[in-house]
């Protein structure tokens, strides 16, 4: 395979789209002008530190340091999710819980059938995407129960003086909570080669693999990521929910 190298010069020219978002930001009013800013320098300090601490655990193959490693993005994830997420009360156990059962459980899943080998090459990129992707979902999922449980509290009120358990009360909230959550993976992965193409499967191209065995990986990925994401998202809005009652199933005061 080749080797790709991009100069700082030509990561700094990239700065140029960044350039305009910040435009059509302060355009449109939207005020995400220093969250990109912030986010643009958070990426590139992030990336370049990461780096470095994946080419040592590669350099030394041990599997202990990959837990850790994943085990600190949970933890991260965890914190950044519980942020988009702060009108669901008591949120933060069931984010961790969403995090680290989808990234346990899917690892160990693609390991068991013999998908991925257990090796920190393999399960330090893949565990960085199933982390990544179901932190989004959650983020999402709780963001919408938030505003579900928020818009309809008349209806919810109602079902419970009718004699309507919690789980009854919420569950259609907690259904379309998940789906949202769902939804932009759904679809991505619906238009993938269409509308949408993957960012692993263009680096294979990019790096030199064979097309086939660009597309096998990037498949693969994607349907480990829509399970991964599914069971996140479940857990999610399973728990959550709960934190806007009480144990005598009585709404609380948000």
């Amino acid at each position: 395979m080749s080797t790709v190298s991009i100069t700082l010069g030509e990561v700094g020219a990239s700065l140029a789209l960044i350039a305009v978002a910040i435009a059509v930001s302060f355009w449109r009013r939207a005020e995400l002008e220093q969250d990109i800013a912030v986010a643009v320098l958070r990426s590139f300090v992030q990336l370049t530190a990461v780096g470095y601490v994946i080419q040592a655990i590669f350099d030394t193959d041990s599997l202990w340091l990959v837990v850790a490693l994943l085990a600190g993005m949970v933890a991260f994830g965890s914190w950044t999710a519980r942020g988009r997420a702060k009108g669901v009360p008591g949120a933060t156990v069931p984010i961790v819980l969403a995090l680290a059962v989808a990234a346990a459980v899917t690892l160990g899943l693609v390991l068991a059938l013999g998908v991925f080998k257990a090796e920190p090459r393999y399960l330090v990129p893949v565990g960085g995407m199933v982390i990544g992707n179901s932190m989004t979902a959650v983020a999402v999922a709780l963001n919408r129960l938030a505003d579900e449980m928020h818009d309809g509290r008349r209806q919810v009120e109602a079902m419970l003086a009718l004699g309507a358990t919690s789980f009854q009360a919420a569950r259609g909230a907690v259904t379309r909570s998940l789906r949202s959550g769902m939804i932009p993976l759904v679809d991505s992965t619906k238009t993938t080669g269409i509308v949408f193409f993957p960012g692993t499967m263009v680096g294979m191209l990019i790096a030199g693999a064979e097309p086939v065995d660009a597309v096998r990986l990037q498949v693969v990925l994607l349907w480990v990521l829509l399970g991964a994401v599914a069971l996140a998202g479940l857990i999610a809005v399973s728990m959550g929910y709960r934190g806007f009652f009480t144990d005598a199933h009585q709404l609380r005061d948000t």
